[in-house]
């Protein structure tokens, strides 16, 4: 009981005196949050081995119910890259079903986690760990989106065994495909920072690209029809389960919720530096959880808190946890709204966004000085 009274409470206090004023500020927020999770979010999703619409279904129930539940008022949740390099392989060893089972088993692992008090484990694992960690991520993402890049299929069941087989099997590569991933990753990394706290760079790029190819007609594979619902066809059903099965997914599940963990306490403590606001890590763990129970039942991915949009959210002026939820529902207007536009973006393009974003996942600094 006292985590419900202790959650009022902190309620109560985030909302004091809670007006326009500070509403104008959490929608604007929101806003500049959501266009730039929508790109990251297509992108996430086929990284993960799942589609575009499952990583866009992912971060509106992530933004909803994470943000809604959450142990501080910023955190933003949704697909990550760090999430996607290790569901890539649960996929190719079990489809969509196997992730969306681990996802749930892992989230009833971070519920259970969170009412144990387990969140300040976190403060015992060397930052040294971690940067190794997340560089090691970075790599596998950008491995693993080198087909998408050039328009290519590889073989072989590691990243690396994959980047082999270019050389093995012959390597052809879509030029057309090749230019347009080169040319956002130019764009990006020239894209000034005075412009990217207004448009992101990344939002920019698909922008561009979706101009240049309606005109070109160009002859690269693209993300596809994006449905207009919330409910995926594939989503987790207990009716077709087959529970002797569930066995195979507990390893997975425990991984999933293990790096949930890391990445959302980790975002925490980052953030809330910015804001100069200390985050419940207990109760952060319990709504990661929530959240990922309910997002497979939907069809999306596991979500989990991600540093690059908390730290936009903070900078757009962030005020209380309604800029998850805003940001949220404008990624599931545009659902509705742009989903013929963003079914035609084509998947190198996604691909370079990401190898940026891989790159940019590194701690330069912290690399240099260990």
């Amino acid at each position: 009981m006292h985590l419900i009274s202790d959650f009022a409470h902190d309620l109560k206090r985030e909302f004091s005196g809670y007006n326009g004023k500070r509403f104008s500020r959490d929608l604007m927020a929101g806003i500049t949050v959501a266009a730039v999770a929508l790109p990251l979010a297509l992108a996430f999703g086929v990284s993960s081995g799942a589609t575009a619409a499952a990583g866009l279904v992912t971060a509106i129930i992530g933004g909803i119910f994470i943000s809604l539940f959450s142990g501080a008022s910023f955190q933003i949740s949704g697909p990550t890259g760090a999430m996607s390099a290790i569901l890539i392989t649960l996929a190719s060893q079990y489809g969509m079903q196997g992730i969306l089972v681990a996802c749930f088993l892992a989230g009833v692992i971070l519920v259970v986690a969170g009412v144990l008090k387990i969140g300040r484990v976190i403060y015992y694992i060397p930052s040294s760990v971690i940067t190794g960690f997340t560089s090691g991520i970075a790599i596998i993402i950008a491995l693993g989106q080198l087909d998408n890049f050039f328009g290519v299929t590889s073989e072989g069941d590691l990243a690396i065994m994959k980047v082999v087989s270019y050389f093995t099997n012959g390597f052809d590569p879509n030029w057309a495909a090749t230019g347009i991933g080169l040319a956002v990753i130019i764009f990006m990394i020239i894209w000034p920072k005075k412009w990217n706290e207004k448009v992101p760079s990344s939002l920019a790029a698909l922008i561009l690209v979706l101009i240049v190819n309606s005109f070109l007609q160009l002859d690269v594979a693209v993300v596809g029809e994006i449905p207009k619902t919330l409910f995926l066809d594939e989503r987790l059903s207990f009716a077709g389960l087959d529970f002797a099965q569930m066995w195979d997914f507990v390893v997975p599940a425990f991984s999933i919720a293990a790096l949930a963990m890391i990445e959302s306490l980790l975002c925490g403590a980052s953030a809330g530096k910015m804001k100069k606001e200390t985050m419940d890590g207990d109760r952060e763990l319990i709504a990661q959880g929530i959240g990922n129970i309910l997002i497979p039942l939907f069809g999306g991915v596991p979500a989990t808190a991600a540093i690059a949009r908390t730290s936009v959210a903070i900078k757009a002026g962030c005020e209380t946890r309604l800029t998850g939820i805003i940001h949220a529902a404008i990624l599931l207007l545009s659902m509705f709204v742009l989903s013929p536009i963003m079914s035609e973006i084509p998947l190198s393009a996604l691909a370079g966004i990401l190898i940026v974003t891989a790159w940019r996942m590194n701690d330069w600094e912290d690399i240099k000085f260990i």
